[in-house]
């Protein structure tokens, strides 16, 4: 089948002002430059922080909606918003749009085809979390593993590429995430371990789109952690990288969230299975794996490593100490030295059973009978679910309070690994391999917005919903945190209480991601509506029933009298 672009350019449309290039030092200054979000998580620290003031604890409730544009999809609205003089660039499944910040009115959209046979291996959720911007550009992956550059001013095709193993329904992988553009090169990583793949990272030329490297998260046959798995189970081990990662320009370290072994079935694969459920540490130019840290070895439970790691200072004995923060899919938070990747501390944020903690000399977690029981295949009660105590969404840190916004989730599961099942590259690898229903202990409670101390995993407040929000955080100097609820309110709580001091209700449920700028001295917040995703999908949450679907971008400011 053909895979053409169509170019849509809205009539009489223009730009509301002059696009301008975007160095590699403009993407670094993002956090430093709170009338534009250049990077996704708002800054390569991915803290979602803003130093914004002008909406506060005091007139939040004034806020009101500026405009909503639709981007006329069903799929579901998971896209990071990325803003640059005035326009907004989102994305989803299949389209690129660009839109007026302050009037919400089209500049641009562009659709993408697909030929459908490479919808068939994206595993939870035909989405998209959004583009890059650099030099002119807006960079997006598509689903079916090729990259493509538009023209920022509009929506013109400067490039277009293939990665090396495109997305087929034999090969398994998929591209679901937004791209991370570091000096030049843009990193890209995979979904696609339910469908049996063996996982990579890889970079492309921002200018060009030529391929640069590849690092596979999966070690080949004699490679080094080859010998962490049994027989030729690498060959479809996992290891997805599909969330976007962070950058440290001091360091000149990128790191990324490695995803779960493959298959679920841990009896098809013994070892500790190097590198899935691990923090890397890379060099952007070449690849080179620095450092990595895994945080389950032998995953039964598809918990996922893949939470964006986030760059912090905060104070570890005494004194400042540059850190990555990953709030892991097992329910440890972990804080690692982002130098060496050495385990400065591990603590529960959520209810878990299937560990009693972390080892402080080997990192490992000190396994319970639960875990112990489920390799060897019996019947097991299991916190969390495989969606884990948070799952994809991202948190967010503030630095003038020294908290985490975690929106998390309070959902276990039973869980029997039967007879090992043999793999092929595209066959699915997950649900098949095992059998697991999901198990609550309140009903009404089956998520919490959470401020955690890093160092410590304990919550100074928690907010109940009573189903999990899977919607990002975004937290401000103000003191607000904003988020979305997946019945569809969007919200601003207080840092330092919890307490919800506004909330919206959008058209349908939201599981994006906010972000905050200012234009001409006043603030915004931008947020996708839009149901969708693996939770929305498959966990039978009776809160989600007959939810409307269709994704819409919202803008709200306050109230001008």
């Amino acid at each position: 089948m053909k895979r053409s672009m169509l170019v849509a350019v809205v009539l009489g449309a223009v730009m509301p002002f002059a696009v301008f290039a975007q160095t590699a030092d403009d993407l670094k200054n993002d956090e430093n430059t709170p009338g534009d979000v250049l990077v996704y998580g708002m800054g390569y620290s991915a803290n979602r922080f803003s130093p914004l003031t002008q909406i506060n604890k005091d007139n939040v409730s004034k806020l009101v909606p500026v405009w909503a544009y639709s981007l006329a999809d069903l799929q579901g609205g998971e896209s990071f918003p990325v803003v640059k003089d005035g326009v907004i660039y989102a994305t989803t499944h299949n389209a690129t749009t660009a839109v007026d910040a302050l009037t919400g009115k089209q500049i641009w959209r562009v659709l993408h085809d697909y030929p459908p046979e490479s919808l068939r291996v994206v595993c939870c959720g035909i989405v998209n979390r959004g583009v890059a911007i650099y030099e002119g550009m807006v960079i997006r992956a598509l689903m079916d593993d090729r990259l493509v550059a538009l023209d920022a001013k509009t929506g013109k095709e400067l490039w277009m590429v293939n990665s090396p193993e495109p997305a087929t329904s034999e090969n398994g992988y998929a591209m679901t995430g937004a791209p991370l553009i570091v000096n030049g090169v843009v990193i890209m990583g995979v979904a696609g371990a339910e469908f049996s793949h063996r996982g990579f990272l890889e970079g492309y030329d921002a200018k060009t789109g030529k391929h640069l490297w590849r690092l596979y998260t999966v070690p080949a046959k004699g490679e080094p952690g080859s010998e962490t798995w049994e027989g030729d189970s690498q060959l479809t081990g996992g290891g997805s990288s599909w969330i976007t990662g962070t950058y440290d320009p001091e360091l000149d370290l990128v790191y990324w969230g490695i995803g779960n072994p493959a298959p679920w079935n841990p009896r098809a694969r013994k070892g500790d299975n190097l590198f899935t459920d691990s923090v890397f540490a890379i060099r952007p130019k070449t690849g080179e794996r620095v450092w990595y840290f895994q945080t389950t070895p032998q995953d039964p439970f598809d918990y996922d490593a893949v939470q964006t790691p986030v760059i912090a200072t905060i104070n570890v004995d005494g004194a400042p100490r540059k850190v990555v923060i990953q709030a892991n899919r097992g329910g440890f938070l972990y804080v690692l030295d982002a130098k060496d990747g050495k385990l400065i501390t591990a603590n529960p944020y959520g209810k878990l059973n299937w560990a009693s903690g972390i080892d402080m000399k080997t990192g490992r977690p000190m396994v319970t009978d639960v875990f112990t029981d489920a390799l060897e295949g019996k019947k097991v009660t299991v916190w969390p679910s495989i969606s884990g105590v948070t799952n994809w969404q991202h948190l967010s840190f503030s630095p003038r309070t020294g908290m985490l916004y975690i929106n998390t989730l309070h959902v276990g599961m039973t869980y029997e690994a039967p007879d090992p099942p043999k793999l092929t590259p595209g066959r699915p690898s997950g649900v098949p391999t095992v059998k697991r229903t999901t198990v609550t202990d309140d009903p009404n409670i089956r998520g919490y917005l959470k401020a955690v101390d890093p160092m410590t995993g304990k919550s100074k407040w928690e907010t109940p919903y009573r189903s999990p929000n899977y919607s990002s955080t975004m937290v401000t100097a103000s003191n607000l945190v904003f988020t979305g609820v997946m019945t569809g309110e969007f919200q601003a709580l207080d840092a330092d209480t919890g307490k919800i001091l506004w909330s919206f209700q959008t058209p349908s449920g939201i599981i994006g991601q906010p972000v905050t700028w200012e234009r001409n001295g006043k603030q915004y917040v931008t947020v996708m509506s839009g149901i969708g995703g693996v939770y929305a999908l498959r966990a039978g949450d009776p809160n989600l029933n007959n939810l409307p679907t269709g994704v819409s971008l919202w803008t709200f400011a306050l109230f001008d009298k």
